[in-house]
């Protein structure tokens, strides 16, 4: 149950009034995210000590962080229907640094769409409104009592989260914000969320954004609308936590997702550990059969209405009997893989963009030159030949420093393709 909240309902912006360190660059436009149920409560945290993991942003200066090589990951379908072609990516909501930049087959599949659908549009209004609600401290104090308060304290003590920063949320949220924040320690960020860096990609490019749901809806699937539900999966999460069996299932779960292993990502039952119990069960119907009918209304409607739409959710909506590909097929779409099956990580560097040529030194050679380069295609080799022996050596001389001016730039570009 609880590393698939990486994969399965996302909510952001929870909590506006916690204090938080000022945006920076690209994380400026990185809205707040954390593993399937928490928003923006992991950047409420404040690093108390260097044994605290480093920030996202910290995270970027490291060395080998490749933000400019795009490699193709997670799970991607063509689907097509009425003339028109969509898309629908498997997600993860939480990521690392070198993963800002989608691989080429998912750049070209963004740019042939004309409107993303996400789970939640993380800069909607209603959204930020329904997610800014402090939670009815009475309720908190009920379900965050006696030995499970303490235990969530000690557990945010060696999150480095300032206390009282996320008292005001629900206390399921509460506790799931230190599932983000355990990932940390493996380069793992909910600041690097697949869902959210293709949102500033699409702002960027002036394309539209449409939310499959509501945080309304997503708040009751989380927390199973009853109180000793909830207590009860606090108490999972944590136990979690505390052996820390946390940490490794959730670098399994991200390698998976990586190398867009979709078979053993639809295995998930055999080892996630998430639904031994009756309360997990729940969870994962509630989080996804639940859901994925919903999710494809949506994606139809987009695609009815003329739209091409790029829908990005939680990679678990992919798989199974219920996956949204199962369910587009029944509605008519024709369903084609294009990246499910396992690959390595190599990375395939994305070609840079070539060295400019100078232009003064072509300007002081002017026309002439330009006019006998021109004329020089039409010589034959023979008749290139008499010219140069007429001339001797010194034409041989000229024609050696012709292309000195150029032959440096030339070079360089030769280089920066290879």
């Amino acid at each position: 149950m609880r590393i698939l909240r990486a994969l399965v309902a996302p909510l952001r912006l929870l909590s506006r009034g916690t204090d938080r360190p000022a945006p920076q660059r690209l994380l400026a436009r990185l809205t707040r995210q954390a593993l399937a149920g928490v928003g923006g409560c992991f950047i409420a945290v404040a690093a108390h000590a260097a044994a605290c993991p480093p920030s996202a942003i910290a995270s970027l200066e490291k060395p080998g962080i490749g933000l400019r090589n795009g490699v193709d990951r997670g799970l991607l379908w063509r689907i097509e229907r009425d003339g028109r072609t969509s898309w629908l990516y498997g997600t993860l909501h939480l990521g690392r640094g070198e993963w800002v930049r989608p691989g080429p087959t998912v750049q070209k599949a963004m740019a042939q769409s004309d409107t993303l659908a996400l789970e939640l549009d993380s800069r909607d209004e209603a959204t930020v409104r329904a997610l800014s609600q402090p939670a009815d401290p009475a309720a908190v104090a009920r379900v965050l009592s006696g030995e499970r308060a303490r235990r969530l304290e000690r557990q945010n003590a060696e999150a480095c989260v300032s206390p009282g920063s996320t008292a005001r949320l629900p206390p399921i949220l509460q506790v799931t914000t230190l599932t983000a924040l355990a990932a940390r320690a493996d380069g793992l960020y909910a600041e690097f969320g697949v869902d959210e860096t293709l949102a500033v990609s699409a702002r960027n490019s002036n394309k539209p954004i449409v939310a499959l749901e509501n945080a309304a809806d997503q708040l009751r699937w989380l927390t199973g609308g009853s109180e000793a539900e909830e207590a009860e999966q606090i108490d999972a999460m944590l136990d979690e936590l505390e052996s820390g069996r946390l940490r490794g299932q959730l670098k399994t779960l991200a390698d998976i997702w990586a190398r867009s292993d979709a078979a053993r990502l639809a295995r998930y039952p055999e080892w996630c550990g998430c639904l031994n119990t009756p309360a997990e069960q729940r969870l994962m119907k509630r989080l996804l059969d639940d859901r994925n009918p919903g999710l494809a209304d949506g994606i139809e409607r987009l695609h009815a209405g003329g739209r091409s739409a790029f829908a990005a959710v939680g990679a678990l909506h992919m798989v199974g009997a219920q996956g949204l590909p199962t369910l587009m097929a029944a509605r008519g779409f024709t369903v084609t893989p294009v990246l499910t099956e396992a690959q390595a990580q190599m990375a395939l560097p994305m070609p840079p963009l070539a060295a400019p040529e100078p232009p003064a030194r072509k300007a002081v050679r002017g026309g002439k030159n330009v006019k006998g380069q021109k004329a020089s295609k039409g010589q034959s080799q023979s008749q290139s030949q008499k010219a140069a022996a007429k001339g001797g050596a010194k034409p041989a001389a000229k024609a050696a420093a012709a292309p000195k001016g150029k032959a440096a730039p030339k070079a360089a570009n030769s280089k920066v393709r290879r």
